[in-house]
């Protein structure tokens, strides 16, 4: 039936009581995404404002969460770019000058953005089911319009990253005498690096800073070849987030849990 025939007949649209008709377990994804983002929320809040177990000395181990550590209470070993003359208050995060914007670089990826659309603000929850808003606003609220400043907290990031590649080849050289070694901790963290590596390169902005704007890749052959290897790796970036976020949180574990005596490295070589 056309446009035209609904208007003649007053046929209007179906009205379904229910929610959907799905019978599958479409709700499963969005229960799952929600768990594992509040899992990660709560963790990582928890460690950042706990200010303590942060330093392996022995090791050189600094958990990526304190990196780089900034504030005048820092160990001076784990402060790469030293301390700031002053002391921070209580519950303001050592790596204050990082955290916002890996929080900012996250909250608005554009994987993510679909993850927590669906999952907590139910725009919409799943396909084939109606979502509990009246209209639709897109981004435009003022709420929504930092998420277009995504592409410029990429070079954070990108320059983040590349401190917590420092952190972790450096403590390959504070084995237990003092010389090279490897132990758990350093393969935590080279996993870690890998992973979060992953993730910035796979994210929408870098892909676009390859090969966005080229009107001809066969003028720009290396361009071409770098937006080729980062458009294979953006097929991941959903992996990538959730794989980076899991070694994230692991990494700090282990870090922590040496740090409080809990646990001893486990050494495999010195």
């Amino acid at each position: 039936m056309t446009p035209d025939d609904s208007a003649r007949t007053g046929a209007v649209r179906a009205r379904i009581p229910r929610r959907t008709l799905r019978t599958d377990r479409w709700w499963l994804g969005p229960v799952l995404t929600t768990a594992g983002l509040a899992a990660f929320v709560v963790y990582a809040t928890f460690r950042v404002f706990q200010q303590d177990h942060y330093w392996v000395a022995e090791h050189h181990y600094l958990t990526p969460f304190y990196s780089p550590c900034l504030a005048q209470q820092c160990a001076p070993e784990a402060a790469l770019f030293g301390r700031l003359p002053v002391e921070f208050p209580p519950l303001v995060p050592y790596a204050l000058l990082s955290l916002p914007f890996l929080l900012l670089f996250r909250v608005t990826c554009y994987y993510y953005r679909k993850a927590y659309y669906r999952s907590i603000w139910q725009a919409p929850t799943a396909c084939a089911v109606r979502e509990p808003h009246s209209r639709y606003t897109g981004e435009t609220r003022p709420l929504m319009l930092p998420q277009n400043g995504h592409r410029y907290f990429f070079y954070v990031a990108l320059a983040i990253t590349l401190v917590n590649t420092w952190d972790t080849a450096v403590a390959f050289f504070h084995g237990t005498d003092g010389g090279f070694g490897i132990g758990l901790g350093n393969l935590v963290m080279v996993v870690n690096v890998l992973m979060l590596w992953g993730y910035t390169l796979s994210c929408h902005s870098c892909r676009h800073i390859m090969g966005g704007r080229l009107r001809s890749f066969g003028r720009h052959p290396v361009r071409y070849w770098m937006w080729s290897r980062v458009s294979t790796l953006n097929d991941r970036h959903m992996y990538f987030g959730w794989f980076s976020i899991a070694s994230l949180m692991a990494t700090d574990a282990y870090v922590a849990l040496m740090a409080s005596g809990t646990i001893t490295d486990l050494r495999i070589l010195n």
